[in-house]
């Protein structure tokens, strides 16, 4: 546990330093537990999620950086990787692709890629999923689009 305390220090200090080097994301550690954090990410520009503000839950295990931490979108998105319910995220390098040399802020970018590159064979949201394998690239985006709106967009006064 000791090393991974350590380990993340390392990063938060990392992510204190380098605050503007990615606009896109923006890491919070919890103030009384460092193995709680949270992420607000930006959707990528020429996808249904572009201008939408994306919030991201980290639960750290203990023994991280050997096994992953758990993430789930607290924000509703639409798409197939993502469950609409629980915001669970079904990605590779958050499962059996994990290596201890992914960082918190890299696995940020990593689902921003995925965001804008869905796997529609794995699917946890079945109807994003359909539509993309159907080849309703316009019924899936539309879609999204309007989550985005609803859940991701700051509220105009």
């Amino acid at each position: 546990m000791q090393a991974s305390r350590a380990r993340l220090f390392k990063e938060y200090k990392e992510v204190q330093r380098e605050k503007s080097a990615d606009p896109d994301i923006q890491l919070i550690c919890d103030d009384s537990n460092i193995f709680k954090w949270t992420a607000v990410i930006k959707g990528p520009s020429e996808t249904p999620f572009e201008g939408g503000v994306f919030q991201l839950a980290f639960s750290i295990p203990e023994q991280y950086p050997l096994l992953p931490p758990q993430v789930r979108f607290l924000t509703k998105i639409f798409h197939p990787n993502v469950h609409f319910k629980t915001g669970e995220i079904c990605l590779d390098i958050l499962k059996n692709a994990w290596s201890p040399a992914w960082t918190l802020q890299s696995v940020c970018r990593a689902i921003i890629a995925l965001m804008a590159h869905p796997e529609a064979d794995s699917p946890l949201n079945c109807d994003s999923g359909n539509l993309l394998r159907s080849g309703d690239i316009r019924g899936y985006q539309s879609m999204a689009r309007m989550y985005t709106r609803l859940a991701a967009m700051p509220k105009k006064e």
